[in-house]
């Protein structure tokens, strides 16, 4: 069936004004922001306002042999909503609302397409938080990050979005509307296949909502900034702040290249003292924190900085978190920007950034670098020249060498990000044909048909 006969037909299932198939609109729908990730041309968008809509569009799907590709808001770094020839993208922005907030329980019930802050938001009305806190929070949706499995700049102490993860309501490839996992504090029933479809990045099923896990609202935080001399060196600070015993609420490094990024763009006025800036962030009230300030406030100077403090100021301390959220978008504004997530032990930071220095000289590529520090996953910022063939070529390279210095050093190929289309690779680098195996069974096992983001993760 042809892309005009397939959309007709589909308006003949759900309501016609749910389906867009103006390739001038669809166009916007096609791919996230994975530089140089591969998408190709959809027959349609469909976006669904009910659970029942999304069961209609897979059933349909699957009838017609028909790949479908969940997307949230597009803020994915990894390929993973891109669009496939011919396929259907479900773009959940219509199913945006905040069911429930459950203050005795602690739980808030939210649709896909819920965005994360505005999420946090309501549950600071309410005296609480959800902690998930990724860089792309003040666009990125719930759907996406669970898809994903998304961090953030907290998680070195509260974990990822997996951890809050208690329930899902999933479409499976088969069209069926299941619900995993549970509303209780705890539960052991079953294997934990609501975990399973948090990271599954819409290959195992596609999440129509979530019951997510809140904490009490925390204290507010005191920050230490340290400037180094080189990424090197912060590195070593932030092994010594590992080594302490010492878990920070966050723990952030943004070098030179972001800094003088986002001044370029947002006149801070931050890269004129800095080669590197750590950021380090503790919530324990009282004294305790007090001291895990003063604590982290040595690592840093013991580690060579040229200067830290414990921040007085606390405008200033947010215009300094700010400035890292700020970087990949900065960035981007100097030319095409391919983003690495790498997540080695906390102790071989240090090795891990040097490695990614002899990467960027090795190949002549620019590369930035941002990163959750606090837990070893390291965001390098590979740019090149816009329409630079050459320089795509060699920022490749570089690219690749990261992956493999990585998992060579005990790491991962993706911390957050997911692996999407770009790091496949990078996938059968780091586990064994067995566990690729197993992967694949359970793919085939709950999405049959191969319809489900298919070609995405593995092959």
């Amino acid at each position: 069936m042809d892309s005009p006969a397939l959309v007709a037909a589909l308006r003949r299932v759900v309501p016609a004004d749910r389906v867009v198939d103006d390739p001038a609109v669809v166009e916007s729908y096609l791919q996230d922001h994975a530089e140089w990730a591969p998408y190709g041309p959809a027959a349609a968008v469909v976006r669904p306002r009910s659970t029942e809509e999304v069961r209609d569009v897979v059933r349909f799907a699957g009838e017609h042999r028909v790949p479908v590709v969940p997307r949230g808001a597009g803020t994915g770094l990894s390929g993973g909503a891109n669009a496939l020839d011919g396929c259907l993208v479900i773009s959940f922005e219509s199913m945006d609302s905040v069911l429930e907030i459950d203050r005795a329980e602690r739980l808030a019930v939210v649709q896909p397409g819920v965005v994360n802050d505005d999420l946090r938001a309501l549950c600071a009305e309410q005296g609480l938080w959800y902690p998930p806190d990724p860089a792309s929070a003040p666009w990125s949706t719930i759907g996406g990050n669970v898809a994903t499995n998304a961090g953030g700049l907290c998680c070195v102490k509260y974990g990822v979005t997996r951890d809050y993860v208690l329930a899902l309501e999933v479409v499976t490839g088969r069209g069926d509307v299941v619900r995993l996992g549970r509303r209780t504090a705890k539960g052991v029933a079953g294997y934990d296949l609501c975990g399973l479809m948090v990271g599954s990045e819409g290959t195992l099923g596609v999440i129509t909502e979530v019951t997510v896990r809140l904490r009490p609202r925390r204290e507010p935080e005191r920050t230490v900034a340290g400037y180094f001399d080189s990424v090197i060196a912060a590195g070593e600070a932030v092994s010594a702040v590992s080594a302490s015993g010492v878990i920070p609420s966050a723990l952030e490094l943004v070098d030179r290249h972001c800094l003088e990024a986002v001044d370029a763009w947002k006149n801070m006025g931050l890269s004129t003292e800095a080669n590197v800036v750590l950021l380090g962030r503790v919530d324990t009230p009282g004294h305790a924190g007090e001291e895990e300030a003063r604590t982290i406030l040595r690592c840093f100077e013991r580690a060579g900085a040229s200067w830290a403090a414990v921040s007085t100021d606390e405008q200033e301390a947010e215009a300094l978190f700010d400035a890292r959220r700020l970087a990949y978008p900065a960035l981007e504004r100097l030319g095409p920007v391919l983003t690495e997530d790498v997540c080695v032990p906390r102790a071989l930071v240090p090795e891990m950034l040097a490695r990614i220095e002899k990467a960027a000289a090795a190949h002549d590529t620019l590369i930035a670098n941002i990163a959750h520090a606090g837990d070893g996953n390291l965001h390098p910022l590979l740019i090149t020249p816009i329409g630079d063939d050459a320089a795509r070529r060699r920022a490749q390279a570089a690219f690749e060498d990261i992956i493999a210095d990585a998992v060579e050093l005990g790491g991962t190929v993706t911390g957050e990000h997911g692996i999407g289309l770009l790091k496949r690779g990078g996938l059968r680098r780091e586990v064994s044909a067995e566990v690729l195996e197993m992967h694949r069974a359970v793919k085939g096992a709950l999405d049959p048909l191969g319809i489900l983001n298919p070609g995405k993760v593995f092959v």
